[in-house]
């Protein structure tokens, strides 16, 4: 029989599988390597695409925080302009309260009782003045009593001093301004 020497092929053959083992060993660390680049690359495309949105979420965020802000200064302006227009609301209506309160205060002045000085804080009016006597100063204060747009008169002082061969009284009295107007268009209302 003959013989044939297997051994040099079987050692060709297992160093050939040994050869493509390494390639394929090879090729699998570089498809591994590939895989795990690709992977590193899209994760980092991923973040970077979400930075660029939260960035931009960022900025329009502030840009909204901007116009709020402007919104609540608007909003306080409007709201001190109400006030302004209010104020001036008032003072329109009250005009004419000045011009019956002189107007008064001039029909109530007994005989003999002559004002220095006139002075208006909110409703109240301090009149000071000088009389013939005191009486004078009780005459005027009645009048305010029966007065439609003044009243609730209170005496601070009255003081009696010699001028001359005469005596007179200097008084200050207090005063409330009724507010007639307003309370005529609530009557009406």
């Amino acid at each position: 029989m003959p013989r044939i020497n297997l051994l040099p092929w079987r050692e060709e053959e297992r160093k050939k599988r040994q050869r493509d083992f390494g390639v394929a060993m090879g090729g699998a660390v570089v498809a591994g390597i590939a895989v795990v680049m690709a992977t590193i690359f899209v994760f980092n495309s991923m973040i970077e695409a979400q930075e660029r949105r939260n960035d931009r979420l960022t900025a329009e965020i502030e840009k909204l925080n901007e116009s709020i802000e402007a919104i609540d200064n608007l909003e306080a302006q409007k709201e001190r302009l109400l006030a302004r227009m209010e104020i001036i609301d008032q003072l329109q209506k009250s005009r004419p309260e000045i011009v019956h309160l002189f107007d008064e205060v001039a029909r109530q002045l007994p005989d003999g009782v002559y004002l220095t000085g006139m002075s208006q804080t909110g409703s109240r009016v301090e009149l000071r003045g000088v009389a013939q006597s005191s009486t004078r100063v009780s005459a005027l204060m009645r009048q305010i009593d029966t007065s439609e747009w003044i009243g609730d008169p209170e005496v601070e002082r009255v003081e009696t001093t010699d001028v001359g061969t005469s005596r007179q009284s200097e008084f200050v009295v207090y005063l409330k301004q009724t507010n007639r107007l307003t309370a005529d268009q609530e009557e009406f209302e």
